[in-house]
Protein backbone atom coordinates (compact mmCIF):
# COMPACT_ATOMS: atom_id res chain seq x y z
CA UNK A 1 0.00 0.00 0.00
CA UNK A 2 1.56 3.26 -1.05
CA UNK A 3 1.85 5.73 1.45
CA UNK A 4 3.54 9.41 1.68
CA UNK A 5 6.33 10.15 4.32
CA UNK A 6 8.37 13.32 3.55
CA UNK A 7 12.24 12.69 4.24
CA UNK A 8 12.97 14.44 7.64
CA UNK A 9 15.08 17.65 7.33
CA UNK A 10 18.56 16.90 8.18
CA UNK A 11 18.39 18.74 11.28
CA UNK A 12 16.91 14.95 12.64
CA UNK A 13 18.94 12.48 9.83
CA UNK A 14 21.78 14.23 10.71
CA UNK A 15 21.48 14.19 14.45
CA UNK A 16 23.91 11.79 16.61
CA UNK A 17 22.49 9.12 18.55
CA UNK A 18 23.10 11.57 22.04
CA UNK A 19 21.53 14.56 20.73
CA UNK A 20 18.86 12.68 19.73
CA UNK A 21 18.66 11.31 23.60
CA UNK A 22 18.85 14.36 24.49
CA UNK A 23 16.22 15.48 22.28
CA UNK A 24 13.62 13.08 22.65
CA UNK A 25 14.29 13.36 26.78
CA UNK A 26 13.20 16.90 26.18
CA UNK A 27 10.27 17.38 24.61
CA UNK A 28 8.87 14.22 26.43
CA UNK A 29 9.21 15.93 29.58
CA UNK A 30 7.53 19.11 28.10
CA UNK A 31 4.77 17.37 26.78
CA UNK A 32 4.30 15.09 30.35
CA UNK A 33 0.74 13.58 31.13
CA UNK A 34 -0.48 14.75 27.71
CA UNK A 35 1.80 12.41 25.95
CA UNK A 36 2.12 8.52 25.72
CA UNK A 37 4.42 6.58 23.65
CA UNK A 38 3.63 2.98 22.64
CA UNK A 39 5.88 0.63 21.47
CA UNK A 40 5.41 -3.20 19.71
CA UNK A 41 7.60 -5.59 20.52
CA UNK A 42 9.21 -5.57 17.09
CA UNK A 43 10.78 -2.20 17.43
CA UNK A 44 14.23 -1.18 17.68
CA UNK A 45 15.67 -0.48 21.22
CA UNK A 46 16.37 3.39 20.18
CA UNK A 47 12.66 3.60 20.57
CA UNK A 48 11.48 1.14 23.06
CA UNK A 49 13.78 2.75 25.79
CA UNK A 50 10.67 5.70 25.13
CA UNK A 51 8.01 3.56 25.47
CA UNK A 52 5.37 3.95 28.69
CA UNK A 53 3.79 1.31 27.33
CA UNK A 54 5.38 -2.29 25.63
CA UNK A 55 3.13 -5.10 23.82
CA UNK A 56 1.60 -6.17 21.27
CA UNK A 57 -1.01 -4.32 19.03
CA UNK A 58 -4.51 -4.92 20.91
CA UNK A 59 -2.95 -4.88 24.26
CA UNK A 60 -1.23 -1.64 23.69
CA UNK A 61 -4.55 0.07 21.56
CA UNK A 62 -6.14 -0.98 24.44
CA UNK A 63 -3.82 0.78 26.74
CA UNK A 64 -3.89 3.86 25.43
CA UNK A 65 -7.92 4.12 25.65
CA UNK A 66 -7.64 3.66 28.90
CA UNK A 67 -5.74 6.77 29.85
CA UNK A 68 -7.97 9.25 29.55
CA UNK A 69 -5.65 11.59 30.56
CA UNK A 70 -3.29 11.37 27.56
CA UNK A 71 -4.04 13.16 24.66
CA UNK A 72 -1.85 12.52 21.83
CA UNK A 73 -0.92 8.57 21.54
CA UNK A 74 2.67 8.01 19.86
CA UNK A 75 2.28 4.50 18.15
CA UNK A 76 5.74 3.06 17.37
CA UNK A 77 4.29 0.10 15.52
CA UNK A 78 2.93 -0.39 12.17
CA UNK A 79 -0.19 1.38 10.29
CA UNK A 80 -3.02 -0.98 11.16
CA UNK A 81 -1.50 -0.34 14.50
CA UNK A 82 -2.50 3.05 15.16
CA UNK A 83 -5.78 2.45 13.22
CA UNK A 84 -6.50 0.42 15.87
CA UNK A 85 -5.39 2.61 18.33
CA UNK A 86 -7.35 5.39 17.04
CA UNK A 87 -10.62 3.49 16.65
CA UNK A 88 -10.71 2.24 20.54
CA UNK A 89 -9.61 5.54 22.00
CA UNK A 90 -11.93 8.94 22.47
CA UNK A 91 -12.04 11.70 20.36
CA UNK A 92 -10.36 13.75 22.43
CA UNK A 93 -7.14 11.52 22.14
CA UNK A 94 -5.07 12.01 18.23
CA UNK A 95 -2.90 9.17 17.56
CA UNK A 96 0.07 9.62 15.62
CA UNK A 97 2.28 7.26 13.80
CA UNK A 98 6.06 8.36 13.39
CA UNK A 99 6.71 7.07 9.71
CA UNK A 100 3.69 6.66 7.67
CA UNK A 101 5.75 4.35 5.67
CA UNK A 102 5.67 1.57 8.50
CA UNK A 103 2.99 -0.63 7.07
CA UNK A 104 2.60 -4.73 7.46
CA UNK A 105 3.39 -6.58 4.51
CA UNK A 106 0.76 -9.25 5.66
CA UNK A 107 -1.91 -6.43 6.49
CA UNK A 108 -1.43 -5.51 2.56
CA UNK A 109 -2.02 -8.43 1.30
CA UNK A 110 -5.46 -8.50 1.70
CA UNK A 111 -7.74 -4.96 0.67
CA UNK A 112 -10.98 -4.13 1.33
CA UNK A 113 -12.00 -4.22 -2.65
CA UNK A 114 -10.57 -7.86 -2.78
CA UNK A 115 -12.17 -8.74 0.09
CA UNK A 116 -15.34 -7.83 -0.86
CA UNK A 117 -14.99 -9.12 -4.47
CA UNK A 118 -14.00 -12.77 -2.92
CA UNK A 119 -17.25 -12.58 -1.00
CA UNK A 120 -19.26 -11.75 -3.97
CA UNK A 121 -17.94 -15.04 -5.52
CA UNK A 122 -18.37 -16.96 -2.53
CA UNK A 123 -21.57 -15.36 -2.40
CA UNK A 124 -22.32 -17.16 -5.92
CA UNK A 125 -21.30 -20.42 -4.70
CA UNK A 126 -22.68 -21.03 -1.60
CA UNK A 127 -24.80 -19.33 0.96
CA UNK A 128 -23.41 -17.06 2.20
CA UNK A 129 -25.13 -15.99 5.06
CA UNK A 130 -23.81 -19.14 6.60
CA UNK A 131 -19.97 -17.97 5.87
CA UNK A 132 -18.66 -16.04 9.15
CA UNK A 133 -15.72 -13.47 7.91
CA UNK A 134 -13.15 -13.50 10.72
CA UNK A 135 -10.11 -11.30 10.31
CA UNK A 136 -6.95 -11.37 12.32
CA UNK A 137 -5.56 -8.27 14.21
CA UNK A 138 -3.09 -7.32 11.55
CA UNK A 139 -5.82 -5.89 9.34
CA UNK A 140 -7.01 -2.52 8.22
CA UNK A 141 -9.71 -0.91 10.04
CA UNK A 142 -11.45 -1.17 6.84
CA UNK A 143 -11.31 -4.95 6.62
CA UNK A 144 -11.98 -5.09 10.59
CA UNK A 145 -15.32 -2.82 9.38
CA UNK A 146 -16.21 -5.34 6.84
CA UNK A 147 -16.30 -8.19 9.02
CA UNK A 148 -18.39 -5.88 11.95
CA UNK A 149 -21.01 -5.21 8.71
CA UNK A 150 -20.89 -9.24 7.73
CA UNK A 151 -21.45 -10.45 11.02
CA UNK A 152 -17.55 -11.37 12.07
CA UNK A 153 -15.09 -10.80 14.16
CA UNK A 154 -11.47 -9.87 14.75
CA UNK A 155 -9.41 -12.27 16.43
CA UNK A 156 -5.33 -12.26 17.78
CA UNK A 157 -3.14 -14.94 17.56
CA UNK A 158 -4.14 -15.83 21.06
CA UNK A 159 -7.79 -15.99 21.00
CA UNK A 160 -7.92 -17.37 17.28
CA UNK A 161 -9.22 -20.44 18.30
CA UNK A 162 -11.68 -19.28 20.86
CA UNK A 163 -12.83 -16.75 17.64
CA UNK A 164 -13.26 -19.49 15.02
CA UNK A 165 -14.99 -21.71 17.67
CA UNK A 166 -17.80 -18.94 18.21
CA UNK A 167 -18.00 -18.68 14.20
CA UNK A 168 -18.50 -22.42 13.15
CA UNK A 169 -20.89 -22.47 15.82
CA UNK A 170 -22.67 -19.81 14.35
CA UNK A 171 -22.22 -20.62 10.33
CA UNK A 172 -20.62 -23.46 8.43
CA UNK A 173 -18.02 -22.40 7.03
CA UNK A 174 -15.21 -19.34 7.81
CA UNK A 175 -13.49 -16.90 5.36
CA UNK A 176 -9.83 -16.18 7.51
CA UNK A 177 -7.59 -13.16 6.43
CA UNK A 178 -4.85 -12.15 5.71
CA UNK A 179 -2.48 -14.81 7.42
CA UNK A 180 -3.28 -18.57 6.04
CA UNK A 181 -0.82 -20.11 8.82
CA UNK A 182 -2.89 -18.78 11.83
CA UNK A 183 -6.11 -19.92 10.25
CA UNK A 184 -4.40 -23.54 9.65
CA UNK A 185 -2.45 -23.97 12.92
CA UNK A 186 -5.70 -23.06 14.79
CA UNK A 187 -7.77 -24.85 12.54
CA UNK A 188 -5.60 -28.16 13.07
CA UNK A 189 -5.48 -28.00 17.04
CA UNK A 190 -9.64 -27.70 16.77
CA UNK A 191 -9.30 -31.25 14.83
CA UNK A 192 -9.92 -29.92 11.24
CA UNK A 193 -7.24 -31.54 8.38
CA UNK A 194 -6.20 -30.44 5.04
CA UNK A 195 -9.07 -31.69 3.26
CA UNK A 196 -11.26 -28.80 5.70
CA UNK A 197 -9.57 -26.20 4.57
CA UNK A 198 -8.67 -24.16 1.14
CA UNK A 199 -6.43 -21.32 -0.05
CA UNK A 200 -8.50 -18.70 -1.34
CA UNK A 201 -6.16 -17.22 -3.78
CA UNK A 202 -7.71 -13.00 -4.11
CA UNK A 203 -5.22 -12.75 -7.69
CA UNK A 204 -7.15 -15.73 -9.23
CA UNK A 205 -10.91 -15.93 -10.18
CA UNK A 206 -12.97 -18.02 -7.73
CA UNK A 207 -9.81 -17.34 -5.31
CA UNK A 208 -8.45 -20.35 -7.88
CA UNK A 209 -10.90 -22.89 -6.55
CA UNK A 210 -13.60 -25.22 -7.84
CA UNK A 211 -16.68 -24.52 -6.83
CA UNK A 212 -16.80 -28.25 -5.53
CA UNK A 213 -13.69 -26.92 -3.40
CA UNK A 214 -15.78 -23.78 -1.92
CA UNK A 215 -18.43 -26.04 -1.08
CA UNK A 216 -16.98 -28.34 1.02
CA UNK A 217 -14.56 -25.94 2.94
CA UNK A 218 -14.71 -25.34 6.25
CA UNK A 219 -11.80 -23.22 6.63
CA UNK A 220 -11.28 -20.82 3.35
CA UNK A 221 -7.91 -19.38 4.14
CA UNK A 222 -6.83 -16.29 2.53
CA UNK A 223 -3.29 -16.47 0.70
CA UNK A 224 -1.49 -13.88 3.13
CA UNK A 225 1.75 -14.54 5.37
CA UNK A 226 4.39 -12.79 7.59
CA UNK A 227 7.20 -12.23 5.83
CA UNK A 228 9.09 -12.55 8.96
CA UNK A 229 7.42 -15.38 9.84
CA UNK A 230 7.27 -17.74 7.09
CA UNK A 231 11.32 -17.53 7.04
CA UNK A 232 11.67 -20.19 9.46
CA UNK A 233 11.69 -23.65 8.52
CA UNK A 234 12.20 -26.66 10.02
CA UNK A 235 15.71 -27.22 9.22
CA UNK A 236 16.25 -24.85 11.78
CA UNK A 237 14.91 -26.53 13.94
CA UNK A 238 16.44 -29.15 13.52
CA UNK A 239 19.76 -27.47 13.17
CA UNK A 240 18.78 -25.68 16.62
CA UNK A 241 18.52 -29.16 18.39
CA UNK A 242 21.82 -29.86 17.03
CA UNK A 243 23.54 -27.13 18.33
CA UNK A 244 21.64 -27.07 21.64
CA UNK A 245 21.18 -29.99 23.00
CA UNK A 246 17.63 -30.11 24.95
CA UNK A 247 16.43 -27.12 23.72
CA UNK A 248 13.22 -25.75 23.62
CA UNK A 249 11.91 -24.30 20.54
CA UNK A 250 9.21 -21.73 20.53
CA UNK A 251 7.36 -20.21 17.31
CA UNK A 252 4.81 -17.57 16.65
CA UNK A 253 1.38 -19.52 15.18
CA UNK A 254 2.48 -16.90 11.87
CA UNK A 255 4.42 -20.24 11.55
CA UNK A 256 4.01 -22.73 8.35
CA UNK A 257 2.59 -25.52 9.76
CA UNK A 258 5.55 -27.57 9.17
CA UNK A 259 7.32 -25.21 11.54
CA UNK A 260 4.79 -25.60 14.29
CA UNK A 261 4.62 -29.51 13.86
CA UNK A 262 8.21 -29.56 15.15
CA UNK A 263 8.12 -26.92 17.94
CA UNK A 264 7.54 -27.51 21.22
CA UNK A 265 5.30 -24.73 21.91
CA UNK A 266 3.57 -21.99 19.95
CA UNK A 267 2.18 -18.66 20.84
CA UNK A 268 1.82 -15.02 20.94
CA UNK A 269 4.72 -12.59 21.36
CA UNK A 270 2.93 -11.87 24.81
CA UNK A 271 3.23 -15.98 25.58
CA UNK A 272 6.84 -16.35 24.24
CA UNK A 273 7.32 -13.49 26.65
CA UNK A 274 5.75 -15.53 29.57
CA UNK A 275 7.37 -18.33 28.76
CA UNK A 276 11.02 -17.38 28.68
CA UNK A 277 10.52 -15.69 31.69
CA UNK A 278 8.86 -18.95 33.65
CA UNK A 279 11.86 -21.19 32.37
CA UNK A 280 14.49 -22.01 34.51
CA UNK A 281 18.16 -20.72 35.06
CA UNK A 282 20.15 -22.13 32.38
CA UNK A 283 17.37 -22.84 29.74
CA UNK A 284 18.34 -23.16 26.33
CA UNK A 285 15.35 -21.83 24.16
CA UNK A 286 14.95 -20.99 20.30
CA UNK A 287 12.44 -18.34 19.31
CA UNK A 288 11.03 -17.76 16.17
CA UNK A 289 9.65 -14.38 15.94
CA UNK A 290 11.24 -10.73 15.18
CA UNK A 291 14.51 -10.80 15.90
CA UNK A 292 14.62 -7.50 18.13
CA UNK A 293 12.27 -9.33 20.77
CA UNK A 294 14.26 -12.32 20.79
CA UNK A 295 17.60 -9.94 21.42
CA UNK A 296 15.94 -8.66 23.78
CA UNK A 297 13.96 -11.32 25.59
CA UNK A 298 18.22 -12.35 25.64
CA UNK A 299 19.93 -9.46 27.07
CA UNK A 300 16.70 -9.76 29.79
CA UNK A 301 17.33 -12.91 30.84
CA UNK A 302 21.07 -13.28 30.63
CA UNK A 303 20.93 -16.58 32.67
CA UNK A 304 19.45 -18.58 30.05
CA UNK A 305 20.65 -19.23 26.33
CA UNK A 306 18.32 -17.06 23.96
CA UNK A 307 18.87 -17.23 20.56
CA UNK A 308 16.88 -17.19 17.05
CA UNK A 309 15.69 -19.99 15.67
CA UNK A 310 16.79 -18.22 12.12
CA UNK A 311 20.54 -17.43 12.10
CA UNK A 312 20.25 -14.70 9.40
CA UNK A 313 18.60 -13.04 11.42
CA UNK A 314 15.40 -11.26 9.66
CA UNK A 315 13.99 -8.01 11.33
CA UNK A 316 10.85 -6.64 10.09
CA UNK A 317 11.68 -4.15 7.73
CA UNK A 318 7.95 -2.16 7.87
CA UNK A 319 8.46 -1.98 12.15
CA UNK A 320 12.06 -1.09 11.27
CA UNK A 321 11.26 2.50 9.65
CA UNK A 322 10.59 4.06 13.01
CA UNK A 323 13.71 5.03 14.42
CA UNK A 324 15.13 7.79 16.47
CA UNK A 325 14.91 10.80 14.52
CA UNK A 326 11.34 9.78 13.36
CA UNK A 327 10.56 9.86 16.69
CA UNK A 328 12.53 13.10 17.73
CA UNK A 329 10.78 14.64 15.04
CA UNK A 330 6.78 14.07 15.99
CA UNK A 331 7.88 14.92 19.63
CA UNK A 332 9.16 18.19 18.55
CA UNK A 333 6.65 19.12 16.00
CA UNK A 334 4.21 18.51 19.20
CA UNK A 335 5.63 20.58 21.70
CA UNK A 336 5.62 23.22 19.01
CA UNK A 337 1.65 22.80 18.41
CA UNK A 338 2.15 20.85 14.87
CA UNK A 339 -0.05 17.58 14.85
CA UNK A 340 2.12 15.24 12.41
CA UNK A 341 0.97 12.23 10.80
CA UNK A 342 -2.30 11.84 12.71
CA UNK A 343 -3.98 8.54 11.72
CA UNK A 344 -7.48 8.63 11.91
CA UNK A 345 -10.43 6.65 10.86
CA UNK A 346 -13.65 7.99 9.50
CA UNK A 347 -16.54 7.41 11.64
CA UNK A 348 -18.53 4.62 9.90
CA UNK A 349 -15.21 2.59 9.39
CA UNK A 350 -14.80 3.42 12.85
CA UNK A 351 -18.33 2.08 13.95
CA UNK A 352 -18.17 -1.19 12.47
CA UNK A 353 -14.37 -2.16 13.35
CA UNK A 354 -15.44 -1.50 17.07
CA UNK A 355 -18.29 -3.77 16.31
CA UNK A 356 -16.19 -6.34 15.62
CA UNK A 357 -13.46 -5.88 18.44
CA UNK A 358 -16.71 -5.76 21.17
CA UNK A 359 -17.85 -9.29 19.50
CA UNK A 360 -14.13 -10.92 19.89
CA UNK A 361 -14.15 -9.46 23.25
CA UNK A 362 -17.72 -10.90 24.38
CA UNK A 363 -16.52 -14.35 23.05
CA UNK A 364 -13.05 -14.20 24.93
Amino acid sequence: MLRLQAPLPDDFTLATADQLVDRIAAAKQTLGDRLVILGHHYQRDEVIRWADSVGDSFLLARFAADNEVATDIVFCGVHFMAESADVLTGPHQRVILPDLNAGCSMADMANVDQVEESWDEIAAITAIDRVVPITYMNSSAALKAFVGRNGGAVCTSSNARAVLDWALAKGDKVLFFPDQHLGRNTGFTMGYGEADMRVWNPHEECGGLEERDVKDATLLLWKGHCSVHQRFRPAHVEAARVEYPGIEIIVHPECAHDVVEVADRVGSTERIQEWVRAAPAGAALAIGTEIHMVQRLAREHADKTVVSLDPLICPCSTMFRIDAPHLAWVLENLVAGTVVNQIVVDADTAGWARTALGRMLAIT
